[in-house]
């Protein structure tokens, strides 16, 4: 996963990149053009300035001699030379690549000349102006090697501001999955989103609490009808125990009545364990289990493993306990035997006949291994009346119960399947 701030910065970067690269040959085009464009006046000017001295003065023609040898050896990029031609030539700029007589090292240079000609006591002279000039491959080089150091530059500048303006603009958007983050809709708490000066932030917030205040009425409304549903139903179902214990009871039953009675017991009293689990959650939801204490785990499990004692020799199982050191944790008294009893029955009703059941603790952890043939669904481990097993008298509610209680107390729970063992692992880190 990317950050969302990487995004426009890899953007931006590839942007940089790709303008500096096509603006390196373009500066090295227009340095070369100005360059050039300085040379030709500046040879233009001497040659002005040469044959301005030169009309002036009534040189003869031995005189002339003398001066173009002296000029040749003094000034090498300026030349007077007598021409052949009889008639006047216009100025013309020419450039030429030539091996440079003064510096042998650096091979071929370019030059940017200017040639014209003088008429100096009715003898024509080609007067001509050389001027080396900067190699391009050099101007592109350093263009080149500038343009990289700015690039750099403005790299780190991008990280630098791209890192100030997500620390100070993106500060409201961390506070607000903060505060999703620790909201819980079991507690019956309003989420508490920061306040910011920046809009499209402002907005989000409002969109968030209409939509968490309709989430919480529904929440409640769900909570309200399956408490209201569970004490209804508590009325009729023991009506029907209670006339199905007197049916059962009866002399003149036959044996086909008798069988059909005992189908019907069996849903009502998957009913019965359903109804009396939701109530449960719901008061679990609700609060209503607030008054806390310290609770020893051990005690518990003693307590839980004696009463299911009939159902372990009944499927011939191995219970290992090396439950000990675990420390007293704040709870409710009927939540803690919940928790332990639902943890228990579930891993005794997960075990293979015969096979084993372990029960180990930390200073802070309860651990309960179970011997398994394969991994239960742990994606949908802990929904409501999702089950994982084929008995028919089970409510799909109790590791939905397991969860709620953890949670209440701010615990964790973790499954795993290692070894064909079922693994529980409940955490106490308070």
């Amino acid at each position: 996963m990317k950050r969302l701030l990487t995004k426009p910065l890899k953007a931006f970067t590839w942007y940089a990149l790709v303008v500096l690269l096509v603006s390196v040959p373009v500066y090295a085009l227009v340095v070369d053009f100005i360059w050039i464009s300085e040379l030709d006046e500046n040879n233009w000017l001497i040659l002005q300035h040469t044959r301005q001295k030169l009309e002036s003065k009534a040189f003869n023609a031995e005189e002339m001699d003398q001066i173009s040898n002296i000029w040749s050896e003094l000034i090498p990029g300026v030349s007077i030379q007598k021409a052949g031609k009889v008639q006047m030539v216009q100025d013309s700029v020419y450039e030429v690549v030539r091996p440079n007589p003064y510096d042998e090292d650096d091979g071929e240079d370019r030059f940017r000349g200017l040639s014209s000609s003088v008429d100096i006591d009715g003898q024509l002279y080609s007067l001509t102006v050389e001027t080396n000039v900067e190699e391009s491959d050099e101007t592109f080089a350093a263009v080149a090697l500038v343009t990289l150091v700015f690039f750099v530059v403005l790299i780190f500048g991008f990280i630098l501001l791209n890192r100030r303006i997500a620390e100070s603009t993106w500060k409201p958007f961390e506070a607000i999955l903060q505060s999703l983050r620790s909201f819980e809709l079991s507690r019956d708490e309003q989420v508490q989103l920061p306040q910011t000066d920046i809009l499209e932030f402002e907005e989000l917030n409002a969109s968030l609490r209409e939509l968490i205040q309709g989430t919480i009425r529904t929440y409640q409304q769900q909570k309200a009808f399956t408490e209201n549903a569970s004490h209804e139903l508590q009325t009729p179902i023991a009506v029907l125990k209670s006339k199905l214990d007197v049916l059962m009871q009866q002399p003149e039953l036959t044996p086909e009545l008798s069988a059909l009675v005992n189908d019907l017991a069996t849903p009502l009293s998957r009913l019965t364990r359903i109804n009396k689990n939701l109530l449960l959650l719901a008061k679990v939801e609700n609060k209503q289990y607030a008054d806390l204490g310290p609770q020893n785990v051990q005690d518990y499990l003693d307590t839980a493993l004696t009463l299911f004692e009939d159902y372990i020799e009944s499927k011939s199982l191995t219970i290992t306990n090396h439950c000990k050191d675990l420390l007293p944790v704040q709870a409710n008294a009927f939540l803690m035997e919940t928790l332990v009893h639902n943890l228990l029955s579930n891993a005794i009703k997960h075990t293979r006949d015969g096979g084993e059941l372990m029960v180990e603790s930390e200073p802070r952890a309860l651990t309960i291994r179970n011997s398994g043939n394969e991994p239960l669904k742990s994606d949908r481990l802990f929904e409501r009346f999702t089950s994982v097993t084929d008995d028919q008298v089970s409510s799909g509610l109790g590791l939905s119960i397991i969860q709620e209680i953890v949670h209440r107390y701010g615990w964790s729970i973790r499954y795993d399947f290692l070894e064909n063992k079922h693994i529980f692992k409940v955490d106490f880190p308070n």
